[in-house]
């Protein structure tokens, strides 16, 4: 397979990063994709090359935009971690402070934190709602605080794929009367120039690639899933291709349908990793930031069946070890290849995102774990 050529830039040091990248394209059947890195707050590594469509016609720009699945789920957990600071919401508060019918049928005490490290026992609708209906915030919000939780609350993880996202903007509009997206947007993305989208507007749609799926079964099959898996993979029909309507990137739910690039998001989480500030202005405080950081949970999780350490919103490095070797690593990745993380320890952010999705084939995708060996060997 070959692809068109890189662009961008990558110092020598690391040209280990940039032949990892290189080679997702030749021996991995990757389309189109961008890769940066951002140490102590500067851009790195910016690297971009491939096509924006299936039928390889649409270069790669250094702009282009693609959906990164649940890698939009770190920044969502910025936006709760920024209205903490803003003394908006409290994590040790229950959500139904703040949204009274959330407490119906055994959640009046899930908080704040809880319901952000998938706690809350609703990682899905008891009944199969419709593409519609799941396209329709306001009805999965409304239909999530009206669930049973499936466990007891605060006993296990069990990872709410989607409908953390309906939540949040659940949440987010009864806080502020704004979505996640809408807050993100106002707060961060505006005044800094960071080009993230909970809501792409329609004249970005132009810049967007075009998702294409391997055609393996998705998440290994419904044959194989669990219990849990069933209520957050089946009984909330996603599929890849819903990634490709406007519908979808309209919506901009803040669990899977984020429109960026790796160049942006290795910014937040560069920020994250350093000082904690783009162009001077703070994203959150210290304190704030330790205490999303901090894990809730470590378990195996129902839902995704393997070990997993649950901050606020984001996946601390412990359990999984994925986000190179420390263990104090946090972020997210997403359906399909995406990833961004921050590693405090090393002062960075890496992120990437693709258009070429792959399911798992009995381990880590390739192409994350050769993007992140190269970073850490050549740092």
């Amino acid at each position: 397979m070959t692809a068109a050529p890189l662009s961008g830039t990558c110092p020598p040091a690391f040209t280990a990063v940039a032949d990892a990248f290189q080679r997702n394209f030749t021996e991995h059947n990757d389309i189109g994709a961008s890769l940066s890195i951002c140490k102590d707050g500067e851009i790195i590594v910016d690297l971009w090359g491939g096509f924006k469509d299936a039928a390889r016609t649409l270069p790669w720009r250094d702009n282009t935009l693609v959906n990164v699945w649940s890698t939009t789920k770190g920044v969502m957990a910025l936006c709760v971690a920024r209205l903490v600071d803003q003394g908006r919401l409290s994590l040790d508060r229950p959500v139904a402070d703040y949204w009274p019918e959330f407490a119906a049928n055994g959640k009046a005490e899930v908080t704040v934190a809880q319901l952000f490290s998938h706690q809350a026992g609703i990682c899905g609708p008891e009944k199969r709602v419709t593409e519609a209906e799941l396209l329709d915030t306001d009805f999965l919000a409304a239909l999530l605080a009206a669930e049973t939780p499936h466990w007891p609350v605060g006993s296990r993880s069990g990872y709410h794929a989607l409908t953390i996202g309906p939540l949040a903007d659940g949440l987010f509009k009864r806080v502020i009367g704004k979505t996640v997206g809408e807050y993100f947007r106002n707060e961060l993305a505006e005044p800094l120039g960071i080009d993230f989208h909970m809501g792409l507007p329609l004249s970005e749609e132009e810049r967007v690639a075009e998702i294409v799926h391997d055609g393996n079964p998705e998440s290994g099959g419904h044959d194989s899933f669990n219990a849990y898996q069933l209520l957050a993979q089946a009984n909330v029909p996603v599929r890849a291709a819903l990634a490709n309507l406007r519908a979808w990137r309209t919506q901009g739910t803040p669990s899977a349908a984020g429109q960026g690039n790796a160049r942006d998001l290795a910014r937040l989480y560069g920020a994250l990793a350093s000082d904690r500030r783009i162009a001077g202005v703070e994203l959150v405080s210290e304190a704030t930031l330790a205490a999303v950081t901090t894990i809730q949970i470590e378990n195996e999780d129902l839902v995704l069946r393997f070990p997993m350490s649950w901050g606020v919103g984001f996946a601390i490095n412990k359990a999984m070890g994925v986000y190179g070797p420390n263990p104090g690593a946090f972020g997210h990745h997403g359906w399909g290849g995406s990833f961004a993380f921050a590693d405090p320890a090393k002062r960075i952010g890496v992120a990437y995102a693709m258009n070429f999705m792959r399911e798992p084939q009995g381990g880590l995708d390739p192409r994350f774990a050769g993007i992140v060996a190269a970073v850490y060997a050549s740092l």
